[in-house]
């Protein structure tokens, strides 16, 4: 068995990370992976996207969408090819070819709570940065766009 020495008594944890879901609003985001899925019934097809917040004080919390591309209920269909529609036109992807175009884009997305389960984020739209409103969160202040001279860059950029 491996040897490994820990004190748990004296070792000072980090504070947990935040649970809550976020608050309603637009958020400044950008997809850090995506992936094509079966559903649970196995009779469609759904991409799942994983959100990062980007910019304010939600910076690095992370948001999902699920999105029904192929699913038997035509109208959910319909929901998530709207949805996928607004996200490409945002990031500016106008042929998606494969998920992988929509990741390091930053975008903006609508947050609200879910209906069915508040505890939960659920995005309701897309929109392109140059559509910035002050429909954004009161706790969110808005920044200029780019980094600051001297900053770190943002975690969605590309070295």
């Amino acid at each position: 068995m491996p040897q490994f020495n820990f004190d748990a008594a004296t070792h000072v944890a980090a504070p947990a990370p935040e649970r809550a879901p976020l608050p309603k609003g637009m958020y400044e985001v950008a997809v850090i992976s995506s992936d094509l899925k079966t559903t649970q019934a196995g009779t469609g097809q759904y991409i799942e996207l994983t959100l990062q917040v980007i910019d304010g004080p939600h910076g690095g919390r992370r948001i999902w969408d699920r999105l029904n591309v192929s699913n038997p209920n035509k109208t959910a269909e319909d929901i998530a090819k709207r949805q996928l529609q607004m996200l490409c036109l945002a990031a500016g992807v106008t042929n998606l070819t494969d998920t992988e175009q929509l990741h390091d884009r930053p975008v903006l997305a609508e947050i609200d709570l879910d209906r069915k389960d508040p505890s939960r984020n659920r995005v309701m739209g897309y929109a392109a940065l140059s559509t910035k409103q002050a429909s954004r969160p009161s706790s969110a202040p808005s920044s200029p766009s780019g980094p600051k001279p001297g900053a770190a860059a943002r975690p969605w950029e590309k070295k």
